[in-house]
């Protein structure tokens, strides 16, 4: 399963209706906790998302709605007894924040520190870059290795079926059928996590290629003014970068309190400036699923079926 759990959409105030930020990413085996602000572990309960289903948190920078959630969280996977290695991602120069944090959580549980201060690889698949704001602020990239999808028309008309589909995949070649004559090229699927910043290189290298773009939007384009003082993104801001980096769905979140419940004109903005874009304005307890390729990929193929086959085996 690979899907988004929104846990909070609010930025520096919460709301009656939002509670600061918050977001489970469910990839395969892994759960990714980004950005645990104040009242993550009771959202994670109404979300029904058990906290030993963690394994990464990542936090892209210290200020509070991002980061004071942490020692609720990782007191509860001690309380849940959680006896798996949790990695703890964030920027360097937050140590020391991290660390109270830290030290005021319940102990045991295998917690593994990671900061990191530039933009590459923190864990296979998981790159950071730098983002724009007024302290060291980095957004993730989370990528799935790429693979192969078979035809199950060219795989009949080479005569394999069965398990020497498996055993084709495993060699490369069976007889005289080859993978290339029986397959096509299945670009791993991207997920990218953007907070604050304003408009930046950074930014833009992370939705590049996206399937799912999750990105601040705390201003509306009528107070661009506040986002360029507090180094935000505004609602078109995120529509065009998510057009700029032909980003298959857009989620925006971290809205201003000043907006109240009714987001759709933040949405209505970002869609004007990323029509191919499906644009989604986040609510607290969504949950949202990383689209599929295996349409677009049978479309490109012209056939009418197709098999994903991911790095491990076929899906």
């Amino acid at each position: 399963m690979r899907e988004l759990v929104v846990l909070g959409t609010a930025s520096q105030v919460p709301t009656r209706t939002r509670n600061h930020n918050g977001y489970l990413l469910r990839w395969d085996g892994e759960g990714l906790l980004f950005d645990p602000g104040e009242g993550t572990q009771r959202q994670m309960i109404h979300a029904g998302a058990a906290a030993s289903s963690i394994t990464r948190i990542c936090l892209t920078h210290v200020h509070g709605d991002h980061c004071f959630g942490l020692p609720g969280v990782l007191s509860r996977m001690a309380l849940d007894g959680v006896r798996h290695p949790v990695h703890l991602h964030y920027p360097a120069s937050g140590g020391d924040v991290v660390q109270a944090l830290v030290a005021v959580s319940s102990p045991g549980i295998d917690l593994r520190l990671h900061p990191h201060s530039g933009a590459g690889p923190v864990a296979e698949g998981l790159e950071v870059r730098p983002l724009k704001h007024r302290i060291e602020t980095y957004g993730y990239l989370l990528t799935e290795p790429e693979g192969r999808t078979f035809l199950p028309e060219r795989l009949r008309a080479a005569g394999i079926e069965g398990p020497d589909v498996r055993r084709l995949q495993r060699q490369g070649a069976l007889g005289t059928a080859r993978m290339e004559d029986v397959s096509i090229p299945r670009p791993g699927q991207r997920f990218a996590f953007i907070m604050d910043t304003a408009p930046c290189p950074g930014a833009e290298e992370l939705a590049a290629g996206t399937d799912l773009l999750v990105t601040e939007s705390t201003f509306s384009d009528d107070d661009a003014g506040l986002a360029r003082q507090y180094l935000h993104l505004t609602a078109g801001q995120a529509g065009e970068l998510a057009a700029s980096g032909k980003a298959r769905t857009l989620v925006l979140t971290h809205f201003s309190a000043r907006y109240g419940n009714d987001v759709s004109h933040l949405a209505e903005q970002a869609r004007a400036r990323a029509p191919e874009t499906t644009v989604i304005a986040a609510e607290d307890l969504q949950r949202i699923a990383v689209p599929h390729r295996r349409q677009q990929m049978r479309e490109a193929a012209g056939e009418t079926t197709a098999i994903g086959l991911n790095h491990d085996g076929i899906s």
